[in-house]
């Protein structure tokens, strides 16, 4: 029997085409805490770069991240059958990325978003190839299936992967929801709340997920989600930090790692962090101390463009920790 992978993720790839801006403006309602990029309408707006990044998307970066760490990763997703399909594919490799489980598929086209970069944040648009989804075939199944974004037609693709689930009782599941499955609600995804092992969300996508108002009380969301089933809850609150729910009710704030840099482009921090932990759980750690690697990997990316130049590999990530600022430590609530 073939060795079991350590995290097989399952979700959309995408590229992501980063434009940065130079002449935009932010207006900001101070009332709702909501921001609106703007632009000249009519006008030929002057960029200051574009630079493609290749193989991207939730899926993609835990996997990338899981194989900087040293474990085997593989990634379930599917390609067009197009020249972006192919430079997924060898950029995927490159990051010793099992790439056995990913399809392509005829007459479609890889999934391609438009990155607004401005200030140091960033605006995406989105479109979503709609692919056949089906679930994989393993011979063995992998200590960890990390699920997350997929398109508006997967619907039967979460109940093909919950059935694959029930015969693989010892695989671990982390989910970190997508606009759509945040959007198909916690009813329709009940069996994949039940059956997830840690989550992962925002605080503003709590609130979608849980149908609260703005400015809910993060422990109230964290024991809410925790109530539909997940073992463990993850909440990350912007600089904040992120908060943390476990199995025994105990309830933790987990602060930014510590950089004096100001981000230079934020694509895929949640990522790194959410990656980064499931990684370190799938490594055999406790989950006091997984809690504490998110922050740094997340802290790394913010520096670079894209979702995963800025990953670390586990000598770097252990490195930075071995001399924390002594502010850096989880804080029970």
């Amino acid at each position: 029997m073939a060795k079991p992978l350590d995290i097989l993720a399952v979700g959309d790839v995408v590229i992501d085409a980063f434009i940065k801006l130079k002449d935009a403006r932010v207006h900001c309602n101070i009332k709702d805490e909501e921001c609106e990029i703007c632009m000249r309408w009519g006008d030929k707006i002057p960029f200051e770069s574009a630079t493609v990044v290749p193989a991207v998307g939730n899926c993609a970066n835990a996997a990338v991240a899981a194989s900087r760490l040293g474990l085997s990763s593989a990634l379930r997703a599917y390609l067009g059958d197009d020249l972006y399909a192919q430079d997924c594919l060898a950029s995927l490799m490159r990051d010793k990325v099992d790439v056995s489980y990913v399809e392509r598929q005829a007459g479609k086209h890889t999934n391609y978003h438009y990155v607004l970069w401005f200030e140091g944040q960033r605006t995406i648009l989105v479109k979503h190839e709609i692919f056949e989804y089906q679930a994989p075939v393993l011979s063995t199944p992998p200590k960890w299936v990390y699920l997350t974004s997929l398109s508006e037609n997967s619907l039967p693709y979460h109940n093909a992967l919950m059935q694959m689930l029930k015969k693989w009782p010892g695989t671990k599941l982390a989910f970190q929801p997508g606009t759509f499955q945040i959007k198909f609600g916690k009813d329709v995804l009940a069996d994949v709340y039940k059956r997830t092992d840690i989550f992962f969300c925002n605080k503003e996508e709590a609130e979608r997920v849980l149908d609260k108002p703005a400015g809910t009380d993060i422990k109230e969301l964290l024991q809410s989600i925790a109530a539909l089933g997940p073992k463990v809850v993850i909440i990350t609150d912007d600089v904040r930090g992120a908060y943390a729910l476990d199995e025994l009710g105990n309830a933790w704030r987990i602060p930014r790692y510590p950089d004096p840099r100001a981000p230079f482009e934020v694509t895929g921090a949640g990522d790194a962090f959410a990656s980064t932990i499931v990684s370190a759980l799938a490594l055999g750690l406790p989950l006091h101390q997984a809690l504490l690697w998110g922050p740094v990997n997340a802290s790394s990316v913010v520096q670079e463009i894209g979702a995963q130049k800025g990953l670390l590999t586990r000598e770097q990530l252990e490195t930075n920790l071995k001399n924390p600022p002594s502010e850096y430590a989880l804080q029970k609530m």
